[in-house]
């Protein structure tokens, strides 16, 4: 069996968990990291957008694929 190696993310996350049992603190949490990430993906694609990375051409270009075969 192979043993599973945490990030320090990871065990911090665990570590919290472990303070609050609640469904209220697991809800608060979850809205607080999907804040969080969406926080940072909304900044990475701005950066795209200005870097000229991504644009309308590419952003049509993805919305035509099949997204569900990646």
């Amino acid at each position: 069996m192979k043993a599973t190696v945490f990030t320090p993310s990871q065990v911090h996350l665990l570590r919290m968990f472990a303070l609050d049992k609640t469904q209220k603190g697991l809800d608060e949490l979850k809205t607080v990291l999907f804040k969080y990430y969406s926080n940072r993906m909304d900044e990475k694609l701005k950066e795209m957008w200005q870097s000229g990375e991504l644009d309308q051409k590419r952003l049509d270009e993805i919305n035509a694929m099949d997204l569900h075969q990646l």
